[in-house]
């Protein structure tokens, strides 16, 4: 039962000093964490009674806000989402409330807007005063009210890093949404304890725990009425580290294997019973309300996740393509290894589709009413042109690639701005321009004949809704800073750095996937290790980390095994979202389209709306394009799923009638790629897409250098060990061909 009144914002409160108590609890838990564990508590019953009070936002005396003129939007002060916070710069919330749903600030608990808009004088301190029947019709006219509407909630942990609170951005203010930013522990994350001692505490799943606490905070003050918004239609949105947590954030939502980290730092809505079983609901005026930690749909841009199959099925992409030339000849061999472990892998999945769901007749019967196998399998002469794999699992992913390429030429009207060219190089009239069909600007873009205009490329990794990001690193800031998009293009294909070029791939002496760093890119491309000389020594320190992941964390888990969404999407213990959207890069590195394509086939049996988009020419992190957005997608799934609601369909678009102004062409010629004999639907083969993957999304190794950096301590460092290896497969590759690739190591 869900319960927005606007009766509970009038409801006498009693204040309590709750920064104080806070405080106290803070101290008695930071001092059992570091002195019993180092490196956090296990769970302990508190009070729920005292935890309820404390996350009661009216009760906060210390909440401010600050009225956005520009946005027409209210934004709270960073406030504590956690009763007992380990780390309070990180363990915070912000929210970003349309000001058409706000009466006003009530300074005196008395249910009366004393400061409105008009006369707010900066930041004000008090609660809001909530006009339930106001309403926002969003920039592609759906209808949101104050009680129903979507609650957008920002992933960060970029690189499953640290994020500092900060305050919420404006971005979706004028579309009705309720906006939150919230900071996360991660991997550099340190706490003190009572003698004062640093100690280590980032490992997973500390992200997605704060992530889940947060959310479940925002949804407690819904109901108490002390914010806006629906307590239903949450949806995770976050790119590349943050992309891989709004989709974990859905796919593991409400699950009790994340309950007892949420219950260590005091969140709400989560509690032990004496018994050891878990409760998740609040009460509020006598009565019981259930609080998920879940998500109604995602939105992820640039997902790394599954981590645990990211090493194998990035390194087998690169294998696809018989003429990738690796850096060094142990790299060329250990991708083979890979290669065929990711082959056993899928197999033993026992994977399955339904045409009818994807969309494609994947048997060629000339229907798509058919359930169909998916495997990958072996055959050196029969697919030669791909080291020898082939099968209906790489059958969907051509299916897939090649409907994506053929959206972005369907959808070139929404461009603007290009330059377009003739096929001697010249620049066309402003009225040949005006008179192209979308089949002659597919058949240019084709053959590389335009231009995109500059603002196109200027925002390439802007991610909407959050921060701008560092492209070579692929790292974002934290924080939720706005940003200001004038177009929605990427850069051509030809603009993308390769792997002798990119300053974030070829880092040189930088250090990186330590605690302290926030990089996560290889070191060098040339040296297998520049952490061990030998061989043995490596597969030794290999060994005893992930004997320790094996032996479990404080409460028995196996973090590894928490961090991969997989595991957990249609599980009987998950709550599925209602729909999901993932959108990578095809020219990224930095993810196997493989991995997207797994989550897709996991939700749509799972009976999720699942939808994957490899967006052509796309780097890490893409924007979105030719009149896509995040807004746009909400609305749409809004219309579709909400009763009532308005259905939603993207606008036309605008055809351009003049011609940009760049001097030659910049694109990339993609036609020994591309069959476009018929350009309504151009066809690439398997050989075609590996080598367009492999020529845009250079990688100084395959798989994220997976000997050193990268993924191998993405998340699961400590404060000793520049890498605690968890990857068992490649362990089991090291020890089976020890004899061949120590004679190839660092040689």
């Amino acid at each position: 039962m869900n319960c927005r009144k606007g009766y509970f914002m009038k409801k006498s409160v009693k204040k309590i000093l709750a920064p104080l108590m806070a405080a106290a609890l803070i101290f008695s838990l930071c001092s059992c964490s570091a002195s019993e564990n180092g490196a956090g508590s296990a769970a302990v019953s508190y009070d729920k009674d005292e935890i309820e009070s404390v996350l009661n936002l009216a009760n906060n005396e210390e909440q401010e806000w600050t009225y956005d003129s520009s946005a027409d939007a209210w934004v709270l002060s960073v406030v504590s989402a956690v009763a007992y916070p380990e780390i309070e710069d990180e363990e915070g919330v912000s929210v970003c409330v349309p000001g058409a749903y706000v009466t006003g600030i009530d300074t005196d608990s008395d249910g009366v807007a004393d400061v409105s808009a008009d006369s707010a004088p900066g930041s004000v301190n008090g609660g809001l005063v909530i006009d339930y029947e106001a309403s926002v019709t969003s920039t592609n006219g759906q209808v949101y009210t104050a009680a129903a509407a979507p609650v957008i909630f920002n992933t960060g942990a970029a690189g499953y890093s640290e994020q500092t609170n900060s305050t919420a951005s404006t971005t979706y203010a004028s579309e009705g949404y309720i906006n939150v930013t919230c900071g996360n522990r991660g991997k550099q994350s340190t706490a003190t304890d009572s003698s004062g001692n640093e100690y280590y505490t980032g490992d997973a799943p500390s992200c997605l725990a704060d992530q889940k606490a947060a959310a479940r905070y925002v949804k407690y003050n819904i109901l108490l009425g002390n914010l806006p918004g629906s307590v239903d239609y949450f949806v995770s949105t976050g790119g590349s580290g943050g992309g891989a947590h709004a989709v974990m954030f859905a796919a593991t939502s409400n699950n009790e294997d994340y309950y007892d980290y949420q219950i260590a730092v005091g969140a709400v809505g989560v509690y032990q019973n004496s018994d050891g079983s878990y409760s998740t609901t609040v009460t509020i005026n006598g009565v019981d309300y259930d609080i998920s930690d879940g998500a109604w749909g995602t939105v992820a841009y640039s997902a790394i996740t599954s981590l645990y199959e990211a090493d194998m099925a990035l390194a087998f992409e690169y294998y696809l393509d018989t003429d990738y030339s690796f850096s060094t000849s142990f790299q060329a061999k250990l991708a083979e290894y890979l290669s065929e472990a990711y082959m056993e892998y899928i197999n033993e999945q026992n994977l399955t589709v339904k045409e009818s769901d994807v969309g494609f007749d994947l048997n060629g019967d000339l229907d798509t009413d058919d359930e169909i196998e998916l495997t990958i399998e072996y055959d050196e002469e029969l697919y030669a042109d791909t080291n020898g794999y082939g099968g209906t699992y790489l059958e969907l992913y051509v299916a897939e690639f090649t409907e994506n390429l053929q959206w972005y030429l369907d959808n070139l009207d929404y461009a603007s701005g290009w330059t377009w060219f003739d096929s001697s190089g010249n620049a066309l009239t402003d009225d040949e321009v005006a008179a192209m069909t979308v089949a002659d600007k597919a058949q240019a873009y084709i053959e590389g004949r335009y231009a995109e205009s500059e603002s196109s490329a200027e925002i390439s990794g802007a991610l909407p809704g959050g921060a701008d990001i560092d492209i070579d690193s692929g790292e974002m800031p934290s924080g939720g800073a706005d940003i200001d998009i004038d177009s929605d293009e990427l850069p051509s294909m030809g603009a993308l750095p390769d792997a002798a070029e990119s300053a974030g791939e070829q880092g040189g002496s930088e250090e990186v996937g330590t605690p302290d760093s926030g990089s996560t890119q290889s070191a060098s491309g040339s040296t297998d290790s520049e952490n061990y000389d030998s061989y043995a020594d490596m597969v030794a320190e290999y060994s005893s980390d992930i004997e320790e992941i094996n032996a479990g964390d404080e409460y028995g888990n196996n973090i590894v095994e928490l961090y991969n969404p997989l595991n957990y999407i249609g599980a009987e213990t998950t709550e599925n979202p209602t729909w999901a959207r993932v959108v990578m890069g095809a020219s990224e590195g930095d993810m196997s389209m493989l991995s997207s394509l797994n989550l897709q086939i996991s939700w749509l049996n799972a009976g999720v709306d699942a939808q994957i988009e490899w967006q052509w020419n796309g780097g890490h992190v893409p924007s979105e394009i030719f009149g896509e957005s995040l807004a746009l997608y909400v609305d749409e799934m809004y219309g579709e799923y909400v009763a009532g609601a308005n259905e939603i369909t993207k606008s036309a678009a605008q055809q351009q009638t003049e011609n940009g102004s760049a001097g030659a062409a910049s694109g990339a010629d993609i036609s020994s790629w591309v069959d476009s004999s018929d350009i309504s639907a151009v066809s690439v083969s398997l050989a075609d897409i590996a080598s367009y993957r492999t020529s845009g999304a250079s990688k100084a190794m395959p798989g994220f250098d997976v000997i050193d950096y990268g993924q191998e301590d993405y998340v699961f460092g400590s404060s000793e060990k520049d890498a605690r290896h968890w990857n068992s497969i490649l362990l089991e590759i090291f020890e089976e061909h020890e004899d061949e690739l120590s004679e190839l190591f660092n040689s």
